[in-house]
């Protein structure tokens, strides 16, 4: 939960707007509070893409989703203004973690847990499908574990049985590792595919890893119709359930009555001991629409287990003053919204306790290394050049650069290879989105640091890649083929995370502070307006120039009406 900011409204339609709850690229979420007192989940389509008919399908149809659906296990509609600009809907506003949070947090669940979880879940598909929709994006990103029980989220992807499918060409709705093998084989959509989401969310639960692994997403999509999910180490009579869910053929998988049969839980989930001390990781919800003293930038926060305190230095440009203040952020729990994964989420690193899906350096979006003018030290120095044993400085192609954003799906179709550090913090800064208007246009600032202080930690190379929407040739320019790139792409200094104060802010400005390294030779970056669309940004933790891993993946938007 962050603070407003100074472009965003005071009210949509008859709700005060209390602070922002997340973003993704269809639109921006805010706690809401109406007239009477009740908080409400505000998510508001992003003006530039009002005029994207597909976009706006997507949306309209997740708001019949949301109103068609009534369940104690869903977030359910209460208001929406689809006739004209903006265009937005309300969902009730439920507070607690994610499924995903909770087990990188706390670790993974017990036995008779989980089996909790399955009951629940499954009541709460049952009454999901009575409505003949199916969920389609079932995962741990999409539960919230609420005070009244778990709640299903994100019905952005979801369908009924009459309605004709809003993904692209040659893609499967959904997430690898949590898609159907009959979903991505043969884009066969049904309630026995959200039966095979929920078999792999719990053993997620269950185990802390990634159901099927993790990497390329055309390898854990082959997993997931080939291969085996992962229980090593799940109990036994639990580990025979979640296999009956994830069965390859459709039709073995029980239905929701029998996985409540089968679980024959004598108490519910929210009575569970383990379950309890999860609903209390709640964000604090403001009395007064929040807004900061100073502007505040787009920072993703990726919660903590982290002691109270200031959230540290602004940040700040690598040459100029910050235009933007200290961010009002709590760490903990999300409320439900529809449409987008507003959760936040604890990484942490390796020997910390972390568990999931890799532990990297860097995250998604930011800028050049500086420190706030405030602060009085400068720019941070850049890491020292390499010895044959030494640190990185720009890493290099090893042929695993397979990330790509995709903003309609908010998304990159592959996750990071490793986990991000704890406390990590990144932000992501268009000319569009920088209100202030200092940021030219044609650039782009992202930054990173952590939000609390890890002393006594050895040194950690990040790396940020930017990548163009469509491949480029072997100069680094713009290529005759209109195909989506996989290429390596323009490359940043890595710095070491923990040199210095870490909770200042490190930014990178595209395309100034990037380069095209191929064949020994050093090319400037491509601008932005040479390839507009979707731009990919991948964070590395590097131990090498040739030995990197990444460890997240996010992406903005760029305009054929920038311009350098």
């Amino acid at each position: 939960m962050d603070a407003l900011r100074a472009q965003d409204p005071a009210r949509i339609g008859d709700y005060v707007l209390l602070a922002r709850l997340g973003a993704g690229g269809m639109g921006q979420v805010y706690l809401g509070r109406s007239p009477g007192g009740r908080l409400v989940a505000v998510k508001v389509v992003r003006e530039e893409i009002t005029e994207h008919p597909e976009a706006l399908a997507r949306f309209r149809r997740e708001a019949e989703t949301v109103r068609a659906v009534r369940s104690a296990y869903t977030a359910n509609l209460i208001d929406a203004g689809l006739d004209t600009a903006p265009y937005w809907i309300a969902t009730e506003y439920v507070t607690g973690p994610t499924l995903a949070r909770a087990v990188r947090e706390r670790g993974p669940f017990p036995a008779g847990t989980c089996r909790r979880l399955i009951a629940a879940m499954a009541e709460g598909l049952a009454s999901v499908h009575a409505y003949g929709v199916t969920h389609r994006d079932l995962k741990p990103q999409n539960v919230l574990l609420g005070a009244q029980g778990p709640q299903l989220i994100d019905f952005g992807i979801a369908r009924g049985a009459e309605q004709t499918a809003l993904t692209q060409d040659g893609q499967a709705p959904g997430t690898p590792g949590y898609t159907a093998p009959e979903v991505i084989t043969r884009n066969e959509v049904g309630d026995a595919a959200d039966i095979f989401a929920l078999g792999a969310t719990v053993a997620y639960a269950a185990t802390g890893r990634a159901p099927f692994g993790v990497g390329d997403a055309a390898a854990v999509s082959y997993r997931a119709v080939h291969g085996e999910i992962d229980i090593v180490g799940v109990e036994p009579g639990l580990a025979v359930l979640i296999s009956d869910c994830v069965a390859k053929d459709p039709g073995r998988r029980p239905d929701p009555a029998e996985l409540i049969r089968r679980c024959a839980v004598d108490t519910a989930l929210v009575d569970d001991p383990a379950y309890q001390p999860l609903v209390a990781m709640a964000d604090v919800v403001p009395e007064t629409p929040q807004r900061p003293h100073r502007a505040t930038p787009a920072i993703h926060d990726l919660p903590t287990q982290g002691p109270p305190g200031p959230s540290g230095p602004a940040p700040s440009g690598r040459t100029r003053f910050s235009r933007r203040g200290t961010p009002w952020l709590v760490a903990a729990g999300v409320g439900a919204v529809v449409g987008i994964s507003v959760a936040t989420a604890v990484w942490l690193l390796p020997g910390n306790g972390g568990d999931g899906a890799g532990s990297g350096d860097a995250g998604p979006s930011g800028r050049a290394s500086t420190k706030d003018p405030a602060g009085g030290d400068g720019p941070k120095k850049p890491a020292a050049d390499p010895t044959p044993d030494g640190p990185p400085r720009y890493i290099q192609d090893i042929g695993t650069s397979r990330h790509a954003w995709n903003g309609l799906r908010e998304s990159c179709n592959l996750p990071g290879e490793e986990e991000p550090p704890l406390q990590f913090q990144y932000s992501v800064t268009t000319a569009e989105t920088d209100y202030t208007g200092e940021l030219p246009p044609g650039k782009v600032e992202i930054g990173y640091r952590l939000k609390y202080e890890e002393p006594n930690l050895p040194p950690y190379y990040l790396s940020v890649e930017v990548k163009p929407p469509h491949r480029i040739d072997a100069n680094g320019r713009p290529g005759t083929s209109d195909q989506v790139s996989d290429q390596f792409g323009f490359i940043g200094r890595a710095a070491d995370l923990y040199e210095g104060d870490e909770t200042e802010w490190t930014f990178l400005t595209y395309p100034d502070d990037f380069s095209f390294r191929a064949d020994g030779k050093v090319r400037p970056a491509l601008p932005l307006s040479d390839d507009p669309g979707e731009w990919t940004v991948v964070y590395h933790h590097a131990a090498s120039d040739t030995e990197h891993r990444s460890v997240l993946c996010t992406g903005f938007m760029s305009t054929d009406t920038l311009s350098e």
